[in-house]
């Protein structure tokens, strides 16, 4: 899935957005292309957020 396709207001979960990054990772064999690493990128950022938001919520 390309960054653009990615719906900006879907609202993931951290494990489901790490779950991605796992499979990002297995499709690719460990090289990711410029393509994937934009992917990868987003996907990191949406996890941090995501991982925030939950350390927020609990405080």
């Amino acid at each position: 899935m390309s960054p653009d396709s990615m719906p900006s207001g879907s609202v993931r979960s951290a494990a489901e957005l790490n779950e991605q990054i796992r499979a990002l990772w297995l499709r690719a064999g460990g090289t990711l292309s410029a393509q994937e690493r934009a992917e990868y990128e987003l996907l990191v950022v949406k996890w941090a957020e995501a991982i925030r938001t939950r350390v927020i919520e609990a405080a």
